[in-house]
């Protein structure tokens, strides 16, 4: 089993982001399974300031239409 100790760089952090807008749909689905769950932080390395903020903006579009809330 491969297990890297690399710590992962917060993409938000890294490319200097403030805000998560949650009209960009593109962006939103990376931080999400094919099942439309919001995947932890440990998987992608998201700090814990940006990872609260994505999870609103993933509620908020959910509630827009823009990403689903479950796929069947």
């Amino acid at each position: 089993m491969n297990v890297s100790n690399e710590k992962k760089i917060c993409h938000f952090c890294q490319n200097k982001m403030d805000q998560i807008d949650f009209k960009d749909a593109y962006l939103i689905r990376r931080f999400m399974n094919s099942q439309g769950k919001i995947y932890p932080p440990k998987k992608h390395g998201t700090c814990t300031k940006h990872q609260r903020a994505l999870s609103n903006a993933i509620k908020k579009a959910r509630i827009m239409g823009l990403v689903p809330f479950v796929v069947q």
